[in-house]
């Protein structure tokens, strides 16, 4: 279990080196983590405290970050195919900016709540939401964000976000739901 976990988790890992790869073309490698922050556009910490964060000339509360409806992190849905727990690739670079701000602003946290559509079992539905919850958390994980940061639940089937019997609503409630807590 756990090696098909690392497995998991490298293989999440090259996708997202491949993606920001492909999205900084013509960009230098670099290690040093401002640098990369920089050049990928997402906000930089300031001196001082996790409290606001630096985005071109003027500064930004963690509150305000997320409220910017042009921002990555204004999405805050990550949908799943039918009966299953990976997370798309379209997602990915939407959970990189979460990982990220989440890293930066140690003292916000974040609430993943996991949701599946009302076919199959109560039970399972429950266990399919809680899978796609973890699923979202490792990648959030994998950017910096700490453990202490993210709480998971699994609502299975019992809050949908669409009512319906089709599979216009069913792909609707095949989702993870990111609820911020900002102090």
């Amino acid at each position: 279990m756990k090696i098909r976990n690392l497995t998991i988790a490298f293989g999440l890992l090259f996708l997202a080196a491949c993606q920001t790869q492909q999205s900084g073309e013509g960009m230098e490698p670099t290690t040093d983590t401002a640098q990369q922050t920089q050049d990928s556009g997402m906000a930089e910490p300031i001196a001082g405290g996790a409290e606001t964060t630096q985005l071109g000339e003027e500064q930004l509360s963690a509150r305000e970050l997320l409220e910017q409806p042009d921002s990555p992190l204004s999405t805050r849905v990550i949908y799943f195919d039918f009966d299953s727990a990976r997370v798309r690739d379209e997602f990915l670079p939407v959970l990189e900016a979460h990982g990220v701000f989440l890293a930066e602003n140690g003292n916000v946290r974040v609430r993943l709540e996991g949701h599946a559509d009302e076919r199959g079992s109560r039970e399972y539905n429950i266990g399919l939401g809680d899978r796609r919850a973890q699923s979202v958390r490792q990648i959030l994980l994998f950017q910096g964000a700490s453990s202490d940061q993210i709480e998971t639940i699994s609502y299975g089937e019992e809050r949908p976000a669409v009512l319906g019997h089709d599979e216009s609503a069913w792909s609707k409630n095949r989702r993870v739901e990111m609820v911020y807590d900002v102090q």
